[in-house]
C-alpha cells in the first residue's frame, strides 16, 4: 500500500451520543463502538452501540468491535448494533469473510492483526484479500484470558511498516498512540488511520483538551494548520 498523506482518525471506546460528538467536533473520521470482549476497556451495550451508531452521520464510520469467532453470530451482531463498519478483533473460525459480506451487503470489513512477530506480517498478508481494511494493534490472542485491544501499549513499528509496504488494503495502527508520538508514527508506518483510546481519556472518559492536543500534534507532524472543529448543525 502506498503512504497515505493524511491519516484518518479513528477514536475508539466511543461510550456515549456525547463522545461520539466531541470525536466528531475534533476531526474524527471513525468511531470505535465496543461490544463484549475478555479484557479491556470500552465495553458497552449492544442497544447503546446501536442508539450511538443511528445518531452519527455520514460519512462518519461506525465500528462494531466483536470478539466473535463465528460469522454467522458475527452477521447477527452488526444487523442489532446497525454500524456500517465491523472490526473482527480475533480471528475467524468458523464460516468466511464472504458469508459476512453475502449477509450484510455494503459493510466494510476490518481484520484486526496482533502484531507480536515476523509471522504477523505473513498473518496480514493471507488475510488482505478478503478485507476492507487491517487494523494493527498490540493485543495477544494466546494469553489464558485475551487481549483484543485497548492495551494501550507500543508494539514492533518495523514490522507494521512492512505490512503496510506489503497488502494493498488501508491499514489502521492502534495500539500506544499519543500526542508525544504520532508524529514518529505517521513518518515510520505511514497509515491510512491512527487509532486511538486511552491517550486521549481522563479517567475512562474520553477529554475533549487531550483529543484537541492529538489532533495540533497530527496537524503539525503533517504540516497543516489546525482544523476547523465541526459542530452537530455544521
Amino acid at each position: 500500500m502506498e503512504r497515505t498523506a493524511n491519516p484518518r482518525v479513528k477514536i475508539c471506546c466511543i461510550s456515549s451520543i456525547e463522545e461520539a460528538w466531541i470525536a466528531i467536533r475534533c476531526g474524527a473520521s471513525a468511531l470505535g463502538l465496543v461490544s463484549q470482549m475478555p479484557s479491556g476497556p470500552g465495553v458497552i451495550s449492544e442497544e447503546l452501540i446501536a442508539e450511538i451508531a443511528a445518531c452519527v452521520p455520514p460519512p462518519i464510520a461506525t465500528f462494531l468491535l466483536t470478539s466473535s469467532l463465528d460469522a454467522q453470530e458475527i452477521i447477527q451482531q452488526v444487523r442489532r448494533c446497525r454500524t456500517n463498519t465491523v472490526q473482527i478483533c480475533d480471528r475467524l473460525e468458523s464460516g468466511s469473510y464472504q458469508d459476512i459480506r453475502d449477509g450484510l451487503p455494503g459493510i466494510s470489513i476490518v481484520q484486526v492483526i496482533h502484531v507480536i512477530t515476523e509471522k504477523s506480517i505473513e498473518e496480514a498478508i493471507n488475510v488482505a484479500p478478503y478485507v476492507d481494511a487491517i487494523l494493527l494493534d498490540s493485543g495477544n490472542q494466546s494469553l489464558l484470558i485475551k487481549e483484543l485491544g485497548g492495551t494501550g501499549r507500543l508494539h514492533d513499528w518495523n514490522l507494521s511498516a512492512q505490512i503496510r509496504k506489503q497488502v494493498n488494503v488501508p491499514i489502521f495502527l492502534a495500539g500506544g498512540l499519543k500526542p508525544e508520538n504520532v508524529a514518529i508514527a505517521v513518518e515510520q508506518v505511514a497509515p491510512f488511520g491512527l487509532d486511538l483510546c486511552s491517550a486521549v481519556r481522563n479517567n475512562g472518559k474520553l477529554d475533549e483538551n487531550k483529543l484537541k492536543l492529538f489532533f495540533q500534534q497530527l496537524n503539525r507532524a503533517l504540516g497543516r494548520s489546525e482544523i476547523k472543529l465541526l459542530t452537530p448543525n455544521s
